[in-house]
Formats: structure tokens, sequence, C-alpha cells
């Protein structure tokens, strides 16, 4: 089955009561039981709900995997991954990474032993000397979140695989249509699916998926026993934003290259950052396991200030300024003072995270018009 077919029809299939072709919401906390120990494979909804079951069927499906979990945000799917692993226990981040998620990795589980280390993954042979007996999980961000740098997640998995290490790549930029980890080696995979998976901006939901039975049962008893899961309605408005996920993102592709273009000639912008740049450090890698190069772009500034980018963030009108990324319509965003915040200033600043960095979420409008409104706002 091919990927638009499996949007459709992966996992879904019509009420056996009723005949309705949409997965109805399951809208209980409870289901009546026949008698003691005797239920139809429901008892109480934080544990199981079948809204949530055919939007786990069809995840699994369209990552390639056996099982999906999902839970009601990307970070509380990061939660119960860290949850996995023990006091003393290391994790090998990239380093150019969402700032909600290295928010989590320090200021949480360090608390309770678990350390996190932040390395450069664009060169797979330098997490090698990175690698110890503590090491129990290598997480991969590509496209990175904001920098759109890539990481050989082969090459990464590999290594990985030789010193049985976990790893698990967060998807959230590339969606499944683009890119599937499982495929590459992953352990597992993960998604922020209140992006380009909802794609509606309505929903705040996460999920995991992997092939390993083992991880599967321990993610299930945490997902269960922590109580993070997603409602009934959150999960049937991702089901209906799945179904088109691959035309979004198609247009999404297309859009974001014609503006990566025209942002290389403008003369206030002194860098842009898109895979599918041929230029960009990461091309070569991205074209061979990405389907397309994403609708994610970022640029830089001449002038490098947090002035001269609110000139900008204040001045478009198709491009509203806001968090988040991967709805239908287009986003301009200031990673320093929003998604990246809680990074500390040097952190970013390694990485290139500097204060004129805007980064756009391209949407599915017509690319004449988003164009016209980053000249107008570049004016």
């Amino acid at each position: 089955m091919k990927f638009g077919t499996k949007v459709i029809h992966a996992g879904i299939e019509p009420d056996p009561s009723t005949g309705a072709i949409m997965t109805p919401i399951f809208q209980t906390s409870t289901y009546v039981q026949e008698g003691v120990g005797k239920h139809k494979g429901y008892e109480y909804a934080r544990t199981q709900n079948p809204t949530r079951h055919a939007l786990e069927a069809n995840l699994a499906a369209l990552e390639n995997g056996n099982s999906a979990i999902c839970f009601s945000s990307g970070l509380a799917a990061m939660d119960a991954i860290f949850k996995m692993l023990n006091p003393g226990d290391e994790i090998l981040c990239t380093n150019d990474l969402y700032g909600g998620s290295y928010r989590l990795a320090t200021k949480v589980f360090e608390r309770f032993g678990l350390s996190s280390k932040f390395v450069d993954m664009y060169d797979a042979n330098n997490i090698e000397q990175y690698i110890s007996e503590k090491t129990k999980l290598i997480w991969i961000e590509t496209p990175t979140n904001p920098m759109l740098n890539i990481v050989d997640i082969e090459a990464v998995t590999t290594i990985a695989n030789r010193h049985g290490v976990m790893t698990c790549v967060d998807n959230t930029f590339a969606s499944p249509y683009l890119q599937n980890p499982l495929d590459l080696g992953a352990t597992m995979v993960t998604h922020s699916a209140t992006k380009y998976i909802g794609g509606h901006s309505d929903v705040i939901h996460g999920c995991v998926i992997t092939s390993d039975e083992k991880i599967e049962t321990e993610l299930r008893f945490l997902q269960n026993a922590a109580g993070a899961v997603p409602g009934p309605m959150d999960c049937f408005l991702v089901l209906r934003g799945i179904k088109t996920l691959h035309i979004r993102v198609q247009r999404a592709c297309e859009n974001a290259t014609k503006i990566a273009e025209y942002l290389l000639t403008h003369p206030k912008v002194s860098k842009v950052y898109y895979p599918g740049l041929t230029d960009h450090p990461g091309h070569e890698i991205a074209k061979k396991q990405m389907l397309h190069f994403g609708g994610m772009v970022s640029f830089d500034l001449h002038e490098n200030t947090l002035e001269a980018a609110d000139k900008i963030l204040s001045n478009t009108h198709l491009f509203s300024l806001a968090e988040s990324l991967g709805g239908v319509e287009s986003l301009i965003g200031h990673p320093a003072t929003m998604t990246h915040a809680s990074i500390p200033t040097e952190e970013r600043l390694k990485v290139g995270l500097t204060d004129s960095l805007i980064r756009l979420s391209i949407g599915i409008e017509d690319v004449d018009d988003l164009i016209d409104d980053l000249k107008s706002a570049l004016s």
C-alpha cells in the first residue's frame, strides 16, 4: 500500500455498529463490563480508547512500524521515552535541538540523575568518541529546529546498533511523508503530531512509533501509569488531519523551495537555511533520506540585531507571528525569544542561532502571495 493510500485507509475500518466511514469519537471515561473480568477489550479510557487505537494503527503504518503509542503532546512522548532509562544513564542529543526538548532533558531529567550530552552529529563519525557504557539512548533531530541541519540517520543508527544503544529520531520537521527513520535503522521515531501530522493548528498531540515489542510494552505501561494520554477528540482531529498529510506537505515543500530561492537574492538576507539548496552542507544526505526537503525555512539578516528581526516579524500580513509549525497557514517566528528561549544564549550562539534569525513555517497558500508578503516586510 503506497503512502497516499495509507493515510486514508491504513488501520481504519468503518464503524461496525453504524457503518460510519469516519472513526467515531468515543467520548467516554469508562466501559460497562458484562461481568467480573468479562469486557469487550476496553475497561477504562486512560488505558484504552477505540478512537486512539484507530489512530495508533494508522500512525504505525505511516512510519512502517509495528506499533504506535500516542500521548498528549510531543514532549509527553519524549518524557515517556526518557522514563525508560535509569539514574546514571546518559543520552547523546543533537546539539541543535528544539528548545522544549533541551529544557526537558536539562531542567527536568537531570534532577533525577539522567544526564544529556549535546553533540555535533553532522559528521556521524564524531559520535563514536562520546559513547560510553553509560550511553543508553541517542536522540536525533533531523532536520533540526531551527537551523535545518541534517543528520545522516542510517550512519548514526549503524554506530548506535554496534554499541547496543537505542536511537530515537524526532521526525516532526519531516513528517512520515518525507522520511521514515525506522527504515534507516532507528529504534524509535517520535513526532509532535501537533505539527504536520495534525496539520490544522487545532490540536496538541504526540506519538512514538517502534517495531521493538519490548519497547512497545514499556511505553504502553508508561502511557497508562503516567496518564499523559490524548483525549478522543484530539485523536479524531489528528486522524482527520492525516488524510491530507501528503498533499499538504507536498505543497509546503514546493512553496518552501521557491521562498528559499527568493530569500537568497535579497540584499538584507545574509544566509538562508534550507536543505533543498544545493550549497546546504546536508543537501546530499537530505536527498538520500528524504522524499523532498520540507516546508521549513530559516534565514539570518546582515543587520544581526533583535531590532532588525522585529521590523520584519511585525510587518508581515499573511505570515502570522506565532509559535508552532506545520499548519496549512504560514507562520513566522523568532526562535531566540520564542521556541528556543529556554536555551542559554551562549549555547544557541554556538550553533548559529542568532538574535536576527527568523524561522518560517511555509503553508499551502499561493506562493506568489507569500513572497510578496516577505518582500513587503523586508522593505
